[in-house]
């Protein structure tokens, strides 16, 4: 007797090749349903409805066709027990060797425009998850193939194995038909949790958290040659860096996606509608120089100028379309990554002159993760992404010297890419351009001093910010000896009134802003 196949999926691609082949070299019998059935059908292979094969209509508008105790029976059924075989035989069931299925496209519904929760809701595949279950459980009998993928790989196997499929091949789809429906899931979770949170207004994470990822690539290494590293794509409509553009250049490295994340969410900060334009260079996670100026060319030049010596082998992010005259600056350094909306063809061939250089171009520079997630051992830490609207309205004007409107939006600017830097962080500006830059060191002191060292003698007439309040007022007296004049810090010390008598004393000007920016 002919094997038997059953194929039922959504997309369709290679399908038809894969039934013909099936039909025309291995000699399967096909079942099928609904569209499924129909496509076979009009491509003139023969194919049996499963109605037919189970003698049981369809019914719910398509609800229920597959959960039938013929298909499940033939999926199922271990060859190797005499029970099992004695049931099928039974019961008139045919075993089935092959199952194809792949899952209604709920993930490609939700990001639709304008989808109700009721259009998502119909796009929960059922009958699908079974059968693939039952598959991959069942994969010591029978081949479960998951995603279009897969098909050649498959019947290279049966053309190289005498038609049948290796006990490693199967195992290896079934692996595989379980991460999907278990990603299949997951998608579907977090959907009705963020609907039910928004629904609700609740701030609180789930009691059950899930990560799940398609691979998109291996990367050559992690962030050192002995650390073996991937880049996988969440949810299956690619968002983020899966969906950006790489006009020219190498491949992506480890390193280089985790500093152009960095540089994504500081241009963030700057790229709305109404900014100005803006550029950041980063240097291992941390920028070494963030401006805003008149044009692209402007803004890149005065966050290059920031600190040209770091920039050497930067990631640069743009909040503009890339012209020429960006462009050509862009050239006359050495840059690892580039990252802009978009870029125009004549700053596309002045790039090319540099064709070593990742050029990407990605639209949407706002969207970014929802939830940050952080491994340690035994399990992980998630929080919320630090994602607060910056409003200078409602900051406190602690000290007697008010700022001006002009002085509120450097404070302003200056907060913004404080945010940005590993803490302890200190940011030093002026102009809309930053000055110097103290991260990541192991107490607040350390951190003014190397901002303001790094400022040198551009740091008169500057704003600092700190992304945590000062315990003592010694920070304060040493920006203000070295020139500073404005000082934005969210407060919140027992001490906060010795550094406002200090900002007081010495003619400063000093804002609250009542939130706090870690970045460990």
């Amino acid at each position: 007797m002919a094997r038997l196949a059953l194929l039922s999926t959504s997309d369709k691609t290679g399908l038809i090749d894969l039934a013909r082949s099936l039909v025309e070299e291995f000699e399967f019998d096909l079942i099928s349903s609904g569209g499924t059935a129909q496509a076979l059908k009009d491509a003139g292979l023969p194919v049996t409805k499963v109605s037919d094969y189970t003698g049981f209509p369809e019914i719910l508008g398509g609800r229920v066709k597959t959960l039938q105790p013929r298909i499940h029976g033939g999926i199922l059924a271990r060859r190797d027990v005499p029970q099992d075989l004695a049931d099928l035989e039974a019961h008139q069931i045919r075993p089935i060797d092959l199952v194809v299925v792949n899952l209604y496209p709920f993930e490609q519904t939700i990001v639709k425009p304008g989808v109700t929760l009721a259009e998502a809701i119909e796009q929960i595949d059922i009958g699908g998850p079974a059968m693939l279950r039952a598959s991959a459980k069942n994969h010591a009998h029978l081949t479960v193939l998951c995603d279009p993928t897969q098909y050649n790989t498959y019947l290279q196997e049966l053309r190289q194995n005498n038609g049948a499929a290796s006990l490693e091949f199967r195992r290896a789809c079934a692996l595989q038909t379980f991460q999907h429906t278990a990603a299949y899931d997951q998608a579907i979770a977090t959907y009705l949790g963020q609907v039910s949170s928004v629904q609700g207004e609740s701030t609180e994470l789930p009691k059950q958290f899930s990560l799940s990822g398609q691979q998109l690539q291996p990367l050559r290494y992690g962030e050192n040659p002995h650390q073996p590293a991937a880049w996988y794509q969440s949810g299956a409509t690619a968002t983020g860096w899966a969906a950006a553009t790489k006009l020219q250049g190498k491949e992506l490295s480890y390193n280089n996606l985790v500093d152009l994340e960095a540089a994504r969410r500081i241009i963030a900060e700057f790229s709305d509608p109404q900014s100005p334009a803006a550029a950041t260079i980063i240097k291992h996670n941390n920028p070494c120089g963030t401006a805003l100026g008149n044009s692209l060319v402007e803004a890149y030049q005065k966050a290059f100028n920031a600190d040209s010596t770091s920039a050497f082998g930067g990631i640069v992010a743009l909040n503009r379309l890339i012209d020429a005259a960006t462009a050509t600056e862009l050239t006359k350094t050495f840059l690892e990554c580039v990252v802009a909306p978009g870029c125009d063809a004549e700053a596309q061939e002045i790039l090319g002159a540099k064709s070593k250089v990742r050029v990407l171009t990605l639209p949407d520079l706002r969207s970014g993760a929802k939830d940050n997630v952080k491994a340690i051992a035994g399990g992980f830490l998630v929080q919320a992404s630090d994602d607060a609207v910056e409003d200078p309205a409602q900051w406190q004007v602690v000290t007697e010297r008010k700022p001006t409107d002009e002085q509120l939006e450097e404070l302003l600017f200056a907060w913004k890419v404080c945010k940005h830097v590993k803490s302890n962080a200190i940011v030093v500006t002026r102009d809309r351009t930053t000055l110097g830059v103290g991260a990541g060191q192991m107490n607040r002191v350390g951190s003014v001093k190397i901002a303001l060292e790094q400022a040198g003698e551009k740091v008169q007439g500057a704003t600092l910010a700190s992304d945590g309040f000062f315990p003592f007022d010694d920070s304060v007296r040493t920006a203000a000896a070295a020139g500073i004049v404005a000082i934005a810090q969210p407060g919140g010390s027992m001490r906060d009134q010795d550094s406002i008598q200090a900002a007081n004393e010495l003619g400063l000007i000093m804002v609250l802003t009542g939130v706090r920016h870690f970045l460990h």
